[in-house]
């Protein structure tokens, strides 16, 4: 009994040693990962992590548009590989747009269409897309524009250079570090602290910005805050204004923030929605804007966001990636553990697919075995 005592006492003061190391040395943030990631079985986050975090309401539209289904809809099975893949993979929705119709859907795993899932990175095109919206509102002159005209902390040196396209683009030439399972990276810091923009406001130049891209969400995360102050108004509410509800939404989505008391969304992840109302963002982007026959974002923009801005690097635009699959040029929403809204303009074909993770091919930017799956065995199915 006195060992046990001990053994007790001794496991007590190291809690609280390491604990008060964790603030002594602000990495406190890891006491939030332990208790919403890691102590829940896993070691990234996941598609229901948003249940554990703090988060602002996006509301469906007043005036809700469903998908229409297909007059095939639902007639083609998927092939065999298409049906090992979503089962080796953890797919949990796919889903098959045809002519702005509902062609193909299923949901595995207990969830359904209405079920909300992280979009992770997907949400870095609706931001993009927010900027474009803020362009076309008067509140940002261009693409052009300074991110020191928002941001003070980045008005010296090359940061003064900086503008909120090289942000969209990925181009800002700051140092961030895109480590997923690093648990002490500024990738972990900024997904777990509880003010994301003293952390934003701590990155350091490496390169001059505008010159090359670079895959770094902290660039989408400072484009938010730029967004935030031109516009005077919360990204989560001008997402709702601007899209959410234009576009017809059919549920309400949630949007993570950092934490109440300063409430600033994480603005390159962390969408938490369905497959369906996440298509529609796709469909805005394949119609050139258009929503309905009415104007919502500018073609001219939409034109650029889905052309490379850097020719040494094609696969990426203004918030959009871009991916050539059997001599056809696909445009995409692409998030963490593969989240995917597929668009193919000319065929007029919307693929979806959400789910616990990806082919085993992964690395920082690259395009995965799996997204070539995903379109392939859809195109099989549609006998295209």
């Amino acid at each position: 009994m006195k060992f046990l005592k001990k053994s007790l006492k001794f496991l007590l003061i190291l809690l609280v040693v390491v604990v008060g190391l964790l603030y002594i040395t602000d990495t406190d943030y890891l006491l939030k990962a332990v208790r919403t990631i890691y102590m829940r079985g896993h070691t990234t986050a996941y598609l229901e992590d948003y249940k554990h975090f703090d988060n602002q309401k996006i509301e469906a539209s007043d005036n809700p548009q469903p998908w229409s289904n297909h007059k095939d809809y639902n007639s083609a099975k998927p092939t065999k590989r298409l049906i090992n893949a979503n089962k080796d993979w953890g797919t949990i929705a796919y889903v098959i747009i045809k002519n702005d119709s509902i062609w193909f859907e299923e949901y595995y795993d207990g969830f359904g269409e209405d079920s909300k899932s992280n979009s992770f990175s997907m949400a870095k095109s609706y931001v993009s897309g927010l900027m474009g919206k803020a362009i076309q509102d008067g509140y940002i002159i261009s693409l052009d524009q300074p991110v020191c005209d928002f941001l003070p902390a980045f008005c010296e040196g090359d940061a003064a250079k900086m503008t909120v396209g090289d942000l969209s683009s990925m181009a800002s030439g700051t140092n961030w570090d895109e480590a997923y399972y690093s648990p002490l990276s500024i990738t972990t810091r900024a997904y777990f602290d509880d003010d994301l923009a003293k952390v934003m406001n701590g990155l350091k130049m490496e390169k001059e910005p505008g010159k090359a891209f670079k895959y770094a969400s902290g660039d989408t995360q400072m484009l938010a805050m730029v967004i935030e102050e031109a516009t005077g108004k919360k990204l989560y509410n001008y997402l709702e204004e601007s899209f959410w509800k234009p576009l017809g939404s059919e549920n309400d989505v949630l949007w993570q923030v950092d934490s109440e008391d300063h409430d600033l969304v994480k603005a390159y992840c962390c969408i938490a929605g369905n497959a369906k109302d996440f298509a529609r963002f796709g469909k805005l982007y394949k119609d050139h804007g258009k929503w309905n026959g009415q104007q919502i974002l500018d073609s001219s923009f939409v034109v650029k966001s889905i052309t490379p801005r850097f020719s040494e690097s094609p696969e990426y635009g203004y918030g959009w990636w871009l991916k050539d699959v059997n001599g056809k040029n696909f445009k995409m929403m692409r998030g963490h553990l593969g989240q995917y809204v597929i668009v193919q303009p000319e065929d007029n074909i919307i693929i979806v697919r959400l789910g616990h993770q990806k082919s085993p091919d992964s690395g920082i930017g690259q395009f995965t075995k799996d997204i070539t799956l995903y379109i392939e065995e859809a195109y099989k199915m549609l006998d295209l």
